[in-house]
C-alpha cells in the first residue's frame, strides 16, 4: 500500500533576528522534526524553503513559509496545489498565546484564534478544516500579543518548550500514518 504525501507546514517569520522568537516555534518543531528523520536538502520553492523525505514509511513535504507570517496562506496554496493534496492532508505547525508554553494541542478543524498565519491560510483555502497543531507560548498578560510574540522566550519557557518540541514531533509523526482523532485523543489527554 502506498501512503498518500503529507504536507508539514512550520509557521514563522524569515530571518535570524526572528530565529529564537515565540512566533517562530512551528519553524522550531520542523527544523527538529527533519533533523530526527534525517530531511535534509532543502531549496527555495512554493515561497518557501522546502525538504521531502520519508517520516515513518509515509512520504512528506516540510515546508518552512518564507512570505513572513501574515501571508503563509500563499506558501500553504502553492504547495497544495502542486502536490494535488486536499487540506486535511496538511498539518500546520503554529504558536498559541492561549495554551500554556509547553503545552500542545491538535485540531481536525478550528478558528484561527486571533493568529494572523493561519487566518491568511484558511482565507488562502477557503476553509477552516485543515489540521493544525498549536504549541502554547503562554498569555502575553498586559503585553500587546504583537510585541510579545515577536520577542524571545524566557529561560524558564525554554525549559519548558524543549520537551513540548520533542512531543510535538512525535504527534506529527503519529499523524503522518494514524486516524487523526486517534492522534488527538492521545496528545491532547497528555497534555
Amino acid at each position: 500500500m502506498v501512503l498518500e504525501m503529507k504536507l508539514i507546514v512550520g509557521l514563522g517569520n524569515p530571518g535570524r533576528q526572528y530565529a529564537r522568537h515565540r512566533h517562530n516555534v512551528g519553524f522550531m518543531a520542523i527544523d527538529r522534526l527533519a533533523d530526527h528523520h534525517g530531511i535534509h536538502g532543502a531549496k527555495r520553492k512554493f515561497h518557501s524553503i522546502m525538504a521531502q523525505g520519508d517520516i515513518l514509511g509515509t512520504p512528506c513535504v516540510l515546508l518552512r513559509p518564507t512570505t513572513f507570517m501574515n501571508r503563509s496562506g500563499m506558501a500553504v496554496c502553492a504547495a497544495l496545489h502542486y502536490y494535488k493534496l486536499d487540506p486535511d492532508d496538511s498539518l500546520v505547525v503554529v504558536d498559541d498565546t492561549a495554551l500554556p508554553c509547553g503545552q500542545i494541542r491538535l485540531r481536525a478543524a478550528g478558528s484561527t484564534g486571533g493568529h494572523n498565519g493561519l487566518a491568511d491560510i484558511e482565507l488562502g483555502l477557503k476553509t477552516r478544516v485543515f489540521p493544525r497543531l498549536r504549541i502554547g507560548v503562554d498569555n502575553p498578560g498586559l503585553v500587546p500579543q504583537d510585541q510579545y510574540v515577536l520577542s524571545p522566550f524566557t529561560s524558564e519557557q525554554l525549559e519548558r518548550l524543549e520537551p513540548a518540541i520533542e512531543q510535538a514531533c512525535a504527534c506529527i509523526e503519529s499523524w503522518t500514518n494514524t486516524d487523526i482523532d486517534a492522534v488527538m485523543a492521545h496528545y491532547n489527554a497528555r497534555t
